[in-house]
């Protein structure tokens, strides 16, 4: 409104233009805070859908991680033993040529002890493997119950009293976890 027209207007209609303009005024600014207002929760409202999007992504992510994972453990423990069949396989060789070599005409004590000699070192191919993969023969000394088992008490003169005797069968163990105890005898 210019002044011209204040001055010939009475005084009540100047006051409500004046009042007008600045409630024109005032609404402008309030539909510019409103949409400023509107503009700041679309931003927020974007970053949260970014981060719920990012949460499940991780989320499936992990999940899937987490199931590969089992799935290889599952397979490992299925074919742990691949090493130890693949270590057997050649002792199973030699027995099978020790049987194949009883088929062959030769003087019973030469084939006698050529089948003793190819059982002794499929014994020793057999000990090798199973040193190989962590299993071992128990030591023997004196009596420990954790890898001996006592069957039975003798008077003996060349051992010392709680010491092993005679061994009646072997005793193995798997690193240190005993398979098997020996049978022994424990001198008196």
């Amino acid at each position: 409104m210019s002044e011209e027209t204040k001055d010939t207007m009475p005084e009540s209609e100047v006051n409500e233009e004046i009042q007008a303009e600045e409630s024109e005024t005032v609404e402008t600014s309030e539909n510019e805070e409103e949409t400023v207002a509107q503009s700041e929760e679309e931003i927020l409202q974007d970053k949260l859908k970014a981060c719920e999007d990012k949460f499940l992504r991780t989320h499936a992510e992990f999940e899937n991680i987490k199931k590969r994972l089992e799935r290889e453990k599952m397979t490992a423990i299925e074919y742990a033993s691949e090493k130890f069949a693949k270590d057997m396989l050649p002792v199973i060789d030699a027995l099978g040529m020790a049987i194949t070599s009883t088929a062959t005409e030769a003087e019973p004590a030469e084939l006698l002890e050529k089948l003793k000699e190819g059982v002794e070192l499929t014994l020793k191919q057999m000990t090798s493997a199973l040193d190989k993969h962590g299993v071992s023969e128990v030591e023997y000394g004196e009596l420990d119950p954790n890898v001996h088992e006592a069957v039975m008490r003798v008077d003996s003169e060349d051992v010392e009293s709680g010491h092993i005797a005679q061994v009646m069968q072997k005793g193995y163990k798997y690193k240190e976890r005993t398979l098997r105890a020996a049978m022994v005898s424990v001198a008196n």
